[in-house]
């Protein structure tokens, strides 16, 4: 009976790891392909996963910071999306390469052509920005997605030190220290390197998974361990006590 109840827990303990991971992965995020370093240009990818099962994601509209604005942004292709890049005028000028620069992008849209993001996928959305700043470690971005049953979720809330994720946060670009060689990661042009990587199909969601379902199985494995270890001290002090 001991040795039922403990496999039990260890089965619902493990139903809770997958319980709880599941919302940490279905944010939409930005990461970048390589670096992203203070005072360069990278390559950075928006990867928006579908969290419904009755719609697609038909659209997403991605503000850009206007405390840090960012003069260069090129959106790679995305098939079965069209794009547009909104620009605005600055308050203070910037100084980009000995020129100055009046406007800069506050918003990217990615409107879908076709049936968007369907339940069960993800899509990357790539571009190329720079020149990034050197006076802070991070932007932040506010992402708007809307589904084809008109639904839109916020992703706006920004990360507060010291508390709890909120429900809906806004994705984040961590910026790297520049490198004494003066490397600052990715260029403009390692945009058009990265073609195969704009269009997610079910082979990358495996692929996606893959790392996810691996550390559900180790965590898993370790809660079954234990229950097995717990179950055999059990069953030997019964027979030390039966002898």
């Amino acid at each position: 009976m001991k040795g039922s109840r403990i496999a039990v827990t260890g089965a619902a303990a493990a139903s809770a790891v997958l319980v709880l991971s599941a919302p940490a992965f279905a944010h939409v995020t930005v990461q970048p392909e390589g670096q992203a370093a203070k005072g360069g240009y990278a390559v950075v990818d928006f990867k928006v996963p579908n969290e419904r099962d009755d719609a697609s994601t038909t659209k997403l509209e991605v503000s850009f910071p206007t405390d840090h604005p960012l003069a260069s942004v090129m959106p790679e292709p995305v098939d079965g999306w069209k794009v547009q890049v909104t620009k605005s005028k600055l308050a203070k000028p910037l100084t980009l390469h000995g020129r100055q620069i009046n406007e800069a992008v506050t918003k990217v849209t990615w409107t879908a052509t076709g049936k968007g993001i369907e339940p069960g996928y993800f899509q990357k959305f790539p571009l190329s920005v720079g020149q990034l700043p050197e006076d802070t470690d991070q932007l932040v971005f506010k992402a708007l997605q809307t589904y084809s049953n008109n639904e839109v979720v916020r992703w706006i809330e920004p990360q507060k030190e010291g508390q709890e994720e909120p429900e809906n946060p806004a994705p984040v670009l961590e910026l790297a220290s520049a490198s004494s060689s003066g490397h600052h990661g990715s260029t403009a042009e390692d945009a058009s390197d990265t073609t195969s990587t704009a269009k997610d199909t079910a082979a990358g969601t495996s692929s996606g998974g893959t790392d996810t379902t691996a550390r559900v199985l180790g965590v898993v494995g370790i809660a079954v361990g234990a229950a097995g270890v717990a179950y055999g001290v059990l069953a030997g002090r019964r027979r030390t006590t039966g002898a």
